[in-house]
């Protein structure tokens, strides 16, 4: 059992982001002692853990809501996880084009401010 202090040392999670997962209701009610003050078990940290990972992974709270409650029956919900995660990977895949196409742009227009004996083309670019 552990205190939200040291929670929040092991896993980089800050004290106001766990009491809001618990607003949320993203966390299940954690236990208190009668002064109020939160102890996390095992379970709960795998619980977060869980959260941490998914966000890494790119999915939304409302997104991660949900991949919770399918936790509950993998077996069950398998097809729609999967249908979740395809989503997910379609999503990076065009965010990864996306910064492909902006990196070259900018790689062009740091060549060409290189030579420009007047005015900036990185500027004149980002003024369009």
């Amino acid at each position: 059992m552990k205190r939200i202090g040291e929670v929040v040392a092991e896993l980089g999670v800050s004290a106001d982001t766990l009491r809001y997962y618990e607003k949320i209701k993203l966390m299940p009610k954690v236990q208190r002692n009668n002064a109020g003050v939160r102890f996390y078990h095992d379970k709960n940290l795998s619980h977060l853990r869980f959260i941490k990972r998914a966000q890494k992974m790119g999915f939304s709270l409302d997104e991660i809501a949900q991949l919770l409650r399918f936790r509950e029956n993998p077996q069950k919900a398998k097809s729609n996880v999967r249908e979740m995660a395809h989503q997910k990977l379609m999503e990076i895949e065009e965010h990864i084009s996306e910064l492909g196409t902006l990196r070259d742009e900018l790689r062009l227009l740091t060549n060409l401010c290189g030579g420009s004996p007047d005015g900036c083309p990185i500027l004149e670019s980002i003024d369009q």
